[in-house]
């Protein structure tokens, strides 16, 4: 085995090693017990009972994004079916899932597990429970800011938004230049006609709660 091989191993394996370290003791009954309130809420907002689960992991195994989280969509159903809430809401799974529904067309349940995740991530939100979520949450919200006053993409906003909330002003100027010289880029926002029915729609998604 190559030496770089080896190094690689051990750093997965003393990670593992870590993460079992800060594993502690959990009572389930209490846990159901006491965070039953926020599992009922779940499944109002997001129509889905995870209860159904059983764990067949088709749901992880399709996931593309699984290798960014740091439980797989198996083991957050698993978690919120033993009400280990704040675990959830303060893992980076529920962030860095993309919401593709791979999961949700291959669950032999029928649950739409893409729902839920997105259903925990405006909980989290709601809660102020983004600290480790904070970049995604920050591109979320330039993103959607940006389609909301143009009605579409505006790139260099979006580049602008994710750099100051990030706090790393000069991130990425590098490609940045290069595409304006070709055209790729537009220094000014190109916007739709009637920018009056997004806004519409963003009004319903606040009243709603989304």
């Amino acid at each position: 085995m190559k030496e770089s091989n080896v190094s690689k191993v051990l750093h997965k394996n003393n990670a593992f090693l870590e993460k079992k370290r800060e594993m502690k003791e959990i009572n389930v009954t209490q846990a159901l017990a006491k965070n039953n309130a926020f599992l009922e809420e779940l499944r109002e907002k997001s129509g889905q009972d995870p209860g159904q689960c059983f764990q067949c992991m088709k749901c992880t195994g399709g996931c593309p994004f699984q290798f960014t989280m740091d439980y797989p969509p198996n083991q957050i159903m698993r978690m919120l079916q033993n009400g280990l809430i704040d675990e959830v809401l303060d893992s980076y799974t529920i962030w860095t899932c993309a919401t593709c529904a791979t999961c949700s067309a291959r669950c032999p349940r029928g649950i739409d597990v893409a729902k839920v995740m997105d259903t925990l991530r405006v909980i989290a939100y709601q809660k102020g429970t983004t600290v480790k979520g904070r970049n995604m949450h920050i591109f979320h919200t330039a993103f959607m800011s940006s389609v909301k006053s143009h009605g579409r993409l505006y790139e260099i906003g979006l580049a602008l938004g994710i750099n100051i909330g990030t706090r790393k002003l000069i991130q990425d100027t590098d490609l940045g230049l290069p595409m304006l010289l070709k055209g790729k880029l537009s220094f000014l926002p190109h916007k739709i006609k009637d920018k009056g029915e997004i806004r519409k729609l963003y009004d319903y998604a606040r009243k709603i709660g989304e």
